[in-house]
């Protein structure tokens, strides 16, 4: 499979580039924003082109053209404000998704935030333009044609992952490490099962492939 990654220099996407690099079922090509990281992602033997989400629906269709699968790992980043949040989190999640439909590319999946569809659960976040624009673009996404699937982590951690989660519609939040929300959405690909759903991940006892072909 073909796997065009927006997001790639993230702390998320980062691992998931290693894990695409490795795999023997897909081929990557990771989008980012400056010369300097096409060059670094070359010099691993990593493709890479140059696009931006604040640019057009159609620079990003060109940038993506021959994917078969698009993955969402982008964020404005905490140092931002809403207005950022506004024009990555939202519109440029939309843009690509856009793009991904324009060009012919089937699947997506979407890193989102733990209960981004629910109001009431962040009501009163501190990061609540964030869960906005998480909101309306995983609405847009579910509404679109494509075989998306769309991934609600818990707590973040920089912590090594151990290759075992949890994951389902409704989970309890708790926190999972970055590797591993990139090795279940790397792993999630081509599990057929997993289209069309919005699935929580958290830490758990059950190894990524077993718990994937479970949901």
């Amino acid at each position: 499979m073909k796997v065009f990654l927006i997001g790639a220099n993230g702390q998320v996407g980062k691992y998931m580039v290693d894990f695409l690099k490795q795999s023997e079922k897909h081929d990557l090509t990771a989008m980012v924003r400056n010369q300097n990281q096409v060059e670094q992602l070359n010099s691993l033997g990593v493709k890479a082109v140059l696009a931006d989400l604040e640019g057009s629906v159609e620079e990003l269709g060109e940038a993506m053209k021959g994917s078969d699968a698009v993955i969402f790992s982008a964020g404005s980043g905490g140092k931002t404000g809403p207005d950022k949040t506004l024009l990555v989190d939202l519109d440029g999640a939309v843009k690509s998704m856009e793009a991904a439909e324009k060009v012919g590319v089937k699947r997506y999946i979407m890193v989102s935030a733990y209960k981004a569809y629910d109001r009431e659960s962040w009501k009163d976040s501190p990061i609540k333009p964030y869960m906005v624009a998480k909101h309306y673009a995983d609405r847009l996404l579910a509404a679109s044609n494509l075989n998306y699937t769309i991934f609600g982590p818990g707590i973040l951690l920089n912590e090594p992952g151990t290759g075992k989660i949890a994951v389902g519609e409704e989970i309890k939040k708790t926190s999972i490490p970055r590797e591993d929300v990139a090795r279940t959405v790397v792993e999630a690909l081509d599990k057929e099962n997993t289209y069309r759903k919005t699935l929580e991940i958290m830490s758990g006892d059950t190894p990524v492939v077993e718990a994937l072909e479970n949901v």
